[in-house]
């Protein structure tokens, strides 16, 4: 296949295998193209000061500036709900009508919630509703009336984090001096304080509304993500959004992303061409191959382009080649001064989810998602092929144990362990990987697993994911195909980039390995310290439990 070489697909009215489509029969979500409904606030330590056990109402304080941020969620239509561990109950130190009337109390402080969802527990009862466990993040969105991906809970401890992440909320992390430092390191979105917490709800949320439509119709519009199939990916509903409004897309993507391109919605042609100054390891700048990529983009004739980036990437280099295309309007994110090469000149915060970030950029350049689209990940069904007959039903843990970046991917002896600790617990593993992977995932399958070692390309990849009760993976392209299906994912996330910009997105994950590890924040493709000490120290055990905390039972079900 050329370089430059250019396919046709007609994908407008396509199906699609979607997160939404799981949620959709359990929850009522609002049709409105926004990313949260709701927020959901820990009591304690997060609403008001830690009184350990509290049951006298004149001892409740708000912590500062919580009426304030409050009543900024509430004028901006967010509906509020508490969610609180009260353990005290269980232990007999308070009674319901005291705690009650501290509800009270704090409602006459901080104004009235819509729910009050109260795990009454202690740890040893082994309930589904006790912090971290997710099951008040998933009452208090049906008592809202909204689905979990469509909350964002607040808290101070990591318990919180761990519940809203189970059930595929959103979480915000604003640490108290009870906040545990390794809490922190693995959180994904940290605030100094509630009010800035609520700052950055809101303005995540505004971000992907249109604050600068086209002037005209757009006919066409030309979509660029370079970068591997993983990025492709998280890009999608931004791509959906500029689809809505527009005529046709034509996206520009590189040799890695290919495949992936060729799953996602809202794509009618693709352009494929690799960028030196994007490819991890890049040939030398070709100036023919570069003048004959701008006359090819020329030829589109789009009247808008919409260059998607990673936080890491400059978008300046293809901006001038958009430019000598003669493309008049161009959009994309850029910290460096760009001079004439943009019209829209976008700017993002560090840590915002790579999914929201496109769509931001997207929202900048004038369009959003249409109602009833939910900004998660999507796959064109007609795209994925029939999941292998010889594989048996549904309802398989699939554990993948590489990433094209090796410093990634799960350690074989680790994965070894795993599978065999899955196996022991009674769950079927598929263990899956590329061709090139096959005397690993040969390896690892051994200790309990079947092994599907090179037999699918990502499309044929997808099919199983979305057959599967749920993916143990690392920070790599089929995390995104589960998120993609709604699949919920055990995440094996190596920090060497942040969890908050590249973890599972919208779908109900427990992250495990060394948040803190020396290779924090690298961008190493490879591991930089001996040993892989950030998931070589996973315990098998605790992939067992992620399992049981997404409802993931060892009979082969959900």
């Amino acid at each position: 296949m050329r370089q430059d070489q250019e396919d046709p697909y007609q994908r407008r009215s396509a199906q699609v295998y979607a997160a939404a489509d799981r949620a959709g029969s359990r929850f009522v979500a609002s049709p409105r193209a926004v990313l949260y409904d709701a927020v959901l606030l820990d009591r304690d330590g997060t609403l008001i000061e830690d009184v350990p056990y509290n049951g006298d109402p004149e001892k409740v304080r708000p912590v500062p500036g919580a009426r304030a941020a409050l009543d900024r969620l509430r004028s901006a239509g967010l509906r509020l709900a508490v969610v609180t561990n009260q353990s005290g109950l269980a232990r007999g130190y308070f009674t319901g009508e005291q705690m009650r009337a501290v509800h009270a109390r704090v409602e006459e402080l901080l104004g009235r919630f819509d729910a009050w969802l109260v795990c009454p527990h202690d740890d040893a009862d082994g309930c589904d509703c006790r912090k971290p466990a997710p099951g008040l993040v998933y009452a208090a969105a049906r008592e809202l009336g909204t689905t979990p991906s469509r909350c964002v809970l607040v808290g101070d401890i990591g318990r919180d984090v761990g519940a809203a992440m189970a059930a595929g909320a959103a979480a915000v992390l604003v640490p108290t001096p009870v906040t545990r430092p390794e809490e922190v390191a693995a959180a994904g979105w940290v605030a100094t304080d509630l009010p800035a917490a609520v700052a950055e709800i809101l303005r995540r949320q505004q971000a992907v509304q249109p604050s600068n439509p086209p002037t005209e119709p757009v006919r066409t519009a030309l979509v660029v993500r370079s970068d591997s199939a993983g990025d492709v990916l998280v890009t999608g509903p931004a791509i959906r959004a500029v689809a809505a409004g527009a005529e046709r897309v034509v996206l520009l993507c590189g040799p890695r992303g290919r495949a992936a391109a060729n799953l996602l919605p809202g794509v009618d042609e693709i352009i494929e061409h690799p960028l030196p100054w994007i490819d991890p390891n890049p040939g030398p700048v070709d100036p023919e191959a570069m003048r004959s990529l701008s006359a090819r983009l020329g030829a589109v004739g789009a009247d808008q382009a919409v260059v998607f980036t990673s936080f890491h990437q400059s978008a300046l280099p293809l901006a001038l080649l958009l430019r000598m295309a003669a493309i008049d309007r161009i959009a994309a994110i850029s910290d460096d001064y760009p001079g004439s090469l943009l019209d829209i000149r976008h700017r993002v915060p560090v840590g915002v989810p790579e999914p929201e970030r496109a769509l931001s950029l997207a929202a900048a350049a004038g369009h959003r998602l249409p109602d009833g689209d939910e900004p998660v990940l999507r796959l064109r069904r007609d795209a994925v092929p029939p999941r292998p007959a010889d594989l048996g039903d549904p309802g398989y843990v699939v554990l993948h144990p590489g990433s094209a970046a090796s410093s990634r991917a799960c350690p074989p002896e680790v994965a070894t362990r795993i599978v065999g600790a899955l196996a022991d617990a009674g769950h079927r593993v598929l263990v899956t990987g590329g061709p090139d992977e096959r005397a690993v995932t040969a390896r690892v399958a051994a200790a309990g697993g079947t092994d599907l070692g090179g037999r699918t390309d990502l499309a044929g990849l997808a099919a199983i994911v979305a057959d599967a009760s749920a993916v143990v993976v690392g920070n790599t392209g089929p995390a995104h195909l589960a998120a993609a299906a709604g699949v919920p994912v055990v995440s094996l996330f190596a920090p060497t980039v942040p969890f908050g910009q590249w973890g599972p997105y919208r779908v109900p994950t427990v992250r495990l390995g060394d948040a803190a590890a020396p290779c924090r924040d690298t961008r190493a493709a490879s591991c930089p310290v001996p040993g892989h000490p950030c998931l070589s120290g996973v315990d098998p055990g605790d992939v067992v439990d992620a399992l049981r905390t997404l409802a993931v039972s060892g009979g082969g079900g959900r």
